[in-house]
């Protein structure tokens, strides 16, 4: 990945989702009941990148010492509803096997949290990094003039 010297903010059109969703291994011997969730989101993640007309932009992953997080940005808060909700697709199937097989022990637990983001109501800084976050999710800019500061950032 590429390091972009200097500063940078991220832009992007109207409103979006944020949404962390996320297991966490509450019993380290119980392989057998976390093991198959940690293996659906890969495919999940392949398969939303591959039809973006569902509404996802990008992922960021984050490894905890038990906690698992993915970080989502989504078009909107209907797009991922809709992506959660349909039968066609890996989500729905994977959420049924895992409240069959997994949901009543409590050997991994798992989260989610979803953020509805106006247009205008977000600002972000990177600083010698490569494009990371909402800025790989939407328009990576040099934050310059009125996109110095986060003040200014934030009443584009």
């Amino acid at each position: 990945m590429a390091v972009h010297t200097g500063r940078y903010t991220a832009q992007i059109e109207g409103d979006f989702v944020v949404f962390l969703i996320g297991m966490r291994i509450n019993s380290l011997w119980a392989v057998h009941k976390w093991m198959p969730v940690t293996q659906t989101m890969p495919r999940m993640l392949k398969e939303l990148y591959r039809q973006p007309e569902l509404g996802f932009l990008r992922h960021e992953i984050f490894l905890g010492w038990r906690t698992v997080m993915t970080v989502q940005y989504w078009r909107s808060f209907d797009k991922l509803h809709a992506y959660a909700h349909a039968r066609d697709h890996e989500h729905l199937p994977a959420w049924a096997e895992f409240n069959r097989r997994v949901v009543k022990s409590a050997a991994v637990g798992v989260f989610h949290e979803t953020y509805l983001v106006k247009a205008g109501q977000y600002e972000a800084i990177y600083s010698h990094m490569p494009r990371f976050g909402l800025a790989s999710a939407a328009q990576h800019v040099p934050a310059i003039g009125r996109l110095n500061t986060a003040r200014e950032r934030l009443q584009q």
